[in-house]
């Protein structure tokens, strides 16, 4: 567990926030096959590209036990309703999804947006 915390990007504008969560299905062996997967080493370019692409500035994703949470970073302007709908259309996107789909809680041919949720905001450290 890091209790030291992240170190974040400065994108050198003002950025947006988004938080989605989704569970993975609950085995030891995926979950940890599911978090090598993810690594630099074999997450594929090709996804990292793509998210780029449809001008998200940075995302991560976290877990506990099963549970995934997904922090995504944009240009104040950025529309994810048509981020999402072009990154499903980009270079193996379908497949990388599909390809995940054996570690996660999700019907069968799902896109990326419809697996992740997104979670609202209800608590910041008001003004």
């Amino acid at each position: 567990m890091n209790t030291e915390g992240y170190r974040q990007k400065t994108h050198g504008i003002a950025v947006k926030r988004y938080v989605q969560t989704m569970d993975l299905k609950d085995d030891p062996a995926l979950i940890t096959e599911y978090r090598r997967r993810h690594s630099c080493e074999q997450s594929w370019k090709e996804i990292r590209d793509g998210i780029r692409e449809v001008g998200i500035l940075e995302m991560e994703i976290y877990i506990l036990g099963t549970r995934l949470v997904m922090i995504v970073e944009t240009p104040l302007d950025f529309d994810w309703d048509a981020a999402m709908a072009r990154l499903a259309t980009l270079p193996r996107q379908l497949e990388w999804e599909d390809y995940m789909a054996m570690f996660q809680q999700c019907r069968e041919g799902a896109t990326s947006d419809e697996k992740w949720q997104m979670m609202d905001r209800m608590f910041f450290l008001y003004e």
